[in-house]
């Protein structure tokens, strides 16, 4: 089962989830610094990302694990406040520079591609006192930001990546509050962030496409969280539907503006309109794009990126009481199949990967495709041998592989989640996605090779699987 020639393998982190340095060298503090400083049993045992895996430090320890899986591409995120402390121009810091220049060097040196992200969820806490992703003036921070990193580090850098999952952080951050700024506004807030983010995104698009395209010849794209979903009844035309709609809100949202026509998908905007007009808003609680930003979205990724972890079953639930929230607006409810094997929050659904690969092809006009984060939750903390976890990532290759042969898929690379164990959010270090298992008590921080991080690099050793799919 050998994957097409040159497909890329690669593993991901982001910064505020591995590099620690809270404070270093001029660093200013981002909003997670902030939120988990509050305490309040907000993450996971009051943990905190102040040290993380160390990696500010421990650089030359994440080469040698990226060297030890043979890696083609490594996908890392750039802390906006380790460059510009207060988010702006205003004040440059050299040493956060001089960090990602020497991992993009070394990275090159080694043969490997930086795929690089701009915003991993760690916004400058200066700006969130300015109104965060709730206000436009984000559009144009955010725009002056990427074209900094665009000047700084796209000489070498050829993938990028503007943002992180919008879709995720705009409910978990706004609808929820689980997130910072960690106050839920149910039904509104998540709406107007996005709107934020879409605009930001493509603003940057624009940017690079204009000023740095030409010369650097680089990539600009977001990655999109996409979990699948599939009708609780299959045979239920009311389930069907649902699971239209579960789609069209969770991938389609910022797909459909981006990679086709600059706007929301018609379902979305209706249905948000018609539980507005039930609550008795005046207008829709979904902001409108104008015509002239529907032009500027429309067309900005230059391939499509998509993050997969689980699949969920989908049911129709009517909101017949006009409740207000993002699920009610949907209609849906959302589940597990019993029968799936469930970690933390991943069931283990290989397949809904090569639907919503086939899904993503007929939808969006076939665009080349990068998974940039797929993985499993390691079950035992304290073994090293994930024998079980790595039969599920085989599973996922296998359909991987049926994606790009038999439904003729253009996928180009795969980036596991993630290269270490890291400060998984909410769930602190208590849920290790790592290849590289790190020990958080040892203050060397140690990375030692899961089984799964062996197997790995058998894989990208052979360029694919031994034996039938």
């Amino acid at each position: 089962m050998a994957f097409p020639a040159g497909f890329g393998w690669g593993a991901a982190t982001s910064a505020y989830q591995v590099e620690g340095g809270w404070d270093a060298d001029g660093k200013g503090p981002c909003v997670w610094d902030t939120f988990t400083h509050q305490g309040g049993e907000r993450v996971f045992k009051n943990q905190t990302g102040d040290v993380a895996c160390g990696s500010y430090t421990l650089w030359e320890e994440d080469l040698k694990c990226i060297k030890q899986l043979g890696l083609t591409h490594y996908r890392f995120s750039l802390s906006w406040s380790r460059l510009l402390p207060d988010g702006t121009t205003g004040f440059i810091n050299q040493k956060g520079i001089d960090y990602y220049n020497k991992i993009i060097d070394d990275l090159l040196a080694n043969g490997v591609r930086p795929i690089v992200t701009l915003y991993h969820f760690d916004l400058p806490q200066a700006l969130e006192d300015q109104g965060g992703w709730l206000s436009e003036a984000i559009i144009e921070s955010f725009d002056k930001y990427a074209r900094f990193c665009f000047s700084t580090f796209g000489d070498r850098v050829k993938q990028w990546i503007t943002i992180n999952e919008p879709n995720i952080f705009a409910v978990t951050a706004y609808e929820f509050g689980v997130f910072p700024p960690g106050v839920p506004h149910v039904g509104t807030k998540a709406y107007q962030a996005a709107h934020n983010l879409i605009k930001a995104h493509a603003r940057s698009w624009h940017s690079y496409d204009s000023l740095f395209r030409k010369e650097q010849k680089g990539m600009v794209s977001l990655s999109i969280f996409a979990g699948w979903a599939e009708p609780a009844d299959p045979y239920s035309a009311s389930d069907q539907e649902a699971v239209k709609r579960a789609m069209a809100f969770q991938l389609d949202f910022f797909a459909k503006p981006i990679f086709i026509d600059g706007d929301y998908p018609e379902v979305v905007k209706s249905q948000v309109a018609l539980m507005s007009k039930k609550q008795g808003y005046s207008s829709s609680r979904l902001p409108e794009f104008t015509e002239e930003e529907k032009r500027m979205i429309k067309g900005t990724a230059d391939f499509f990126a998509v993050q997969y972890y689980t699949t969920r079953l989908v049911k129709n639930q009517e909101n017949r009481k006009g409740e207000l929230g993002l699920l009610q607006d949907v209609e849906v409810e959302v589940f597990p199949d019993p029968s799936w094997i469930s970690l933390i929050w991943v069931c283990v659904v290989p397949w809904g990967i090569r639907k919503l690969l086939k899904y993503i092809k007929d939808t969006y006009n076939n665009p080349v495709i990068y998974i940039t984060e797929n993985g499993f939750p390691q079950g035992d903390p304290t073994s090293f041998d994930d024998t079980q976890r790595w039969e599920y990532f085989r599973q996922t290759f296998q359909e991987l592989f049926k994606a790009i042969q038999l439904d003729k898929v253009n996928l180009q690379v795969y980036c596991a989640w993630s290269l270490l164990d890291n400060f998984e959010w909410n769930q602190g270090y208590s849920s290790r996605f790592g290849l590289f298992h790190v020990d958080f008590e040892d203050p060397a921080r140690p990375r030692v090779p899961y089984t799964s991080a062996k197997e790995y690099a058998k894989i990208i050793r052979n360029n694919g699987l031994e034996g039938p799919p």
